[in-house]
């Protein structure tokens, strides 16, 4: 008979390996021919998840520290690791929409939340449905704990090391760059962990819609958030604007982000939220998602039939998981 410790463990290797295939390869980043480079993101994603979720439990938060600490992570990847943020070369980011106060504007604001939501929120969110007797606890001791938490710290290192060193050969962030990031992680974990409500919460009189509206609500959002700020099919900035309209999609992209945040954190907390709700909003997100790599991220015909071939199995994989949940 398998214990609730060994299961915890088996839970948390699953999420490990789950979040660099859900935030990364799905979004064909990279493309199915190069998939061996997850190992290089395993680490970090991987262990920085675990880290995440196992912070949040032992707290007693919910999600809103979920997605703090997953804006947290966003800051150390992207800002520390890759120091994608303020680099004025890497991926061509500088050009999307004009810098401000150093950073890659448009860059930012698609990114960070992309990890809170993708590379953070949703894995757990996952984990908690396929392991449903286990999403109100920790999944490892505190031994489990550090060692996450090395390995997320070796992680980003090895990223520096490697990927950086070979698409952004030469860029170092200033020091007060990387202070400044050091910073706002370390406030971002303090509002998540000290601040925030624990949960459960008061139900909330408001009516839930049907799953299968969640689900469509989560494909609209995360493609659209996708579209406004990605540039994609041969544009050099978002939604193909230029100049200074640059900004409209980024503020619509802001508004549709908070409009999101403020219906789902009154839908959550109704009487009638079930599993199934859960399920298809993230099942909604992440088609979408891999529908929108599949325009914007395929170089060739057979990148984007055989993310497309991806698509196709991760739905298969998530109607199986809605078999067994619960309503």
């Amino acid at each position: 008979m398998v214990t609730s410790k060994a299961r915890g463990r088996w839970a948390a290797l699953l999420l490990a390996a789950l979040t660099p295939v859900v935030a990364e390869l799905t979004l064909g980043n990279p493309p199915l021919r190069q998939a061996w480079l997850i190992l290089l993101w395993v680490p970090i994603y991987g262990a920085g998840t675990v880290l995440v979720r196992e912070l949040v439990r032992r707290a007693g938060r919910g999600w809103a520290a979920i997605l703090l600490l997953g804006a947290a992570y966003g800051i150390v990847e992207e800002g520390l690791a890759l120091q994608a943020l303020t680099s004025p070369t890497i991926y061509g980011v500088a050009g999307w929409a004009p810098r401000v106060l150093g950073l890659n504007s448009a860059y930012t604001e698609l990114n960070i939340p992309y990890h809170a939501v993708f590379s953070v929120a949703l894995p757990i969110l996952l984990l908690d449905l396929i392991f449903p007797g286990l999403r109100r606890q920790p999944y490892l001791g505190r031994t489990g704990l550090v060692v996450a938490g090395v390995v997320f710290v070796l992680g980003a290192m090895l990223l520096r090391l490697t990927v950086t060193t070979s698409i952004d050969p030469g860029y170092q962030a200033p020091p007060e760059v990387l202070i400044g990031c050091l910073v706002a992680v370390a406030l971002l974990a303090v509002v998540a962990l000290r601040l925030t409500p624990r949960r459960p919460g008061t139900p909330s009189p408001v009516t839930a819609p049907a799953p299968v509206f969640a689900g469509g609500f989560g494909a609209v959002v995360a493609f659209g958030y996708l579209a406004l700020l990605f540039p994609f099919g041969g544009a050099e900035h978002p939604a193909f604007t230029r100049g200074g309209w640059v900004a409209v999609p980024m503020v619509a992209a802001a508004v549709l982000a908070v409009a999101a945040g403020w219906l789902l954190s009154r839908w959550t907390t109704a009487d009638a939220w079930s599993d199934r709700h859960s399920l298809a909003l993230a099942s909604g997100a992440l088609v979408a998602h891999t529908a929108f790599g599949v325009i914007a991220n395929g170089e060739t015909l057979a990148d984007r039939l055989s993310l497309a071939a991806l698509g196709v199995v991760m739905a298969g994989l998530l109607a199986l998981l809605g078999r067994r949940t619960r309503g």
